[in-house]
């Protein structure tokens, strides 16, 4: 299926929308809402160079990243909640879309990274279609917190380049009360199989990019509320221990997770580096690490820059 096709059965499936796994039902093109509140055209907070992704997305060049507004997760601790959940944005049209795509790769960009992608799957299809049809050649990016409806997922063999989820993570039970979502678990890793079915491993050119393949990031949370040593087993047994991951050190508490005690801290070095080790145990040697520095004996704090290696950097706990 061309992109052309493939936008047109997209748009129908908007008719009665079950683009994520919610499955509203409602009729998005005559401006219907469901869970996620979109409406039929995107919304985009901000299209732009971005040097803060991992080595190989960002390169030299930045990626080309478009930040979508809306999420079909709400997420307690969303760092990005203003744009998620509070939607701040400028509604566009898909050719509008299509020419920031192009304008990414004019600025030197090395891919176009779409950044919460899941809602609006069927405007992003279309925009693509136009603007490869103009001379869009440089990679896509599927960056999304892998809430998928894993059917939506299949259909976009061969549109997308790189997948870049997150296993968010790995008892539904936690996705539910932290995410308000349902069977996260079961979809998520649906849809990260077929992604590996469609892209493999990651595959980067003679000069560190990223071309195509997986990569998934996992985020550490306190009290290991996302089960990442349980995540890990799931991509070695189902997947491979040669798929590139990007174990975060990010977390910190920002929008409701101030009224979880439990999500109301950051995370210690301690729970990081208790899965990097795990990681490395369980054969996993291709991915980045992120730096991770103590102020001071009781306040962990992080650095969210990636080391540029493509192997796992291991640091004492201090």
């Amino acid at each position: 299926m061309d992109l052309r096709e493939l936008s047109e059965s997209l748009d129908k499936i908007l008719k009665s929308c079950i683009i994520c796994p919610h499955k509203c039902r409602v009729n998005r093109t005559r401006g219907e809402k469901g869970i996620c509140m979109a409406g039929y055209n995107p919304v985009i907070s901000s299209s732009m160079p971005h040097h803060g992704e991992e080595p190989p997305i960002s390169g030299t060049g930045g990626s080309g990243t478009i930040f979508f507004s809306y999420c079909n997760m709400n997420c307690v601790y969303c760092q990005n909640y203003q744009i998620s959940q509070e939607f701040e944005g400028v509604e566009y049209s898909i050719k509008n879309l299509a020419e920031s795509m192009l304008n990414l790769q004019n600025s030197g960009c090395h891919n176009i990274n779409l950044v919460s992608p899941t809602i609006w799957i069927p405007q992003i299809i279309k925009a693509l279609y136009i603007a490869r049809k103009k001379g869009l050649s440089i990679p896509s990016v599927f960056n999304t917190g892998g809430y998928e409806n894993p059917q939506i997922i299949k259909m976009l063999d061969g549109a997308i380049d790189i997948y870049m989820p997150d296993m968010r993570y790995s008892e539904d039970s936690m996705a539910e009360k932290y995410s308000m979502v349902k069977d996260y678990t079961r979809y998520n890793q649906q849809s990260v199989k077929e992604m590996y079915r469609q892209v493999g491993n990651l595959k980067l050119n003679k000069e560190g990019i990223a071309e195509k393949g997986l990569l998934v990031r996992l985020l550490i949370m306190p009290e290991n509320i996302g089960g990442i040593k349980r995540t890990l087993d799931f991509i070695k047994n189902e997947l491979s221990t040669d798929v590139h991951l990007s174990i975060m050190a990010q977390y910190y508490p920002t929008y409701k997770a101030l009224k979880y005690p439990e999500l109301n801290r950051t995370i210690s070095a301690k729970e990081y580096y208790e899965v990097v080790k795990y990681a490395e145990k369980r054969g996993f040697s291709n991915g980045w690490t992120q730096d991770y520095m103590s102020f001071s004996t009781e306040d962990d704090l992080f650095v969210p820059n990636f080391k540029d290696k493509e192997v796992f950097e291991y640091y004492k706990d201090k």
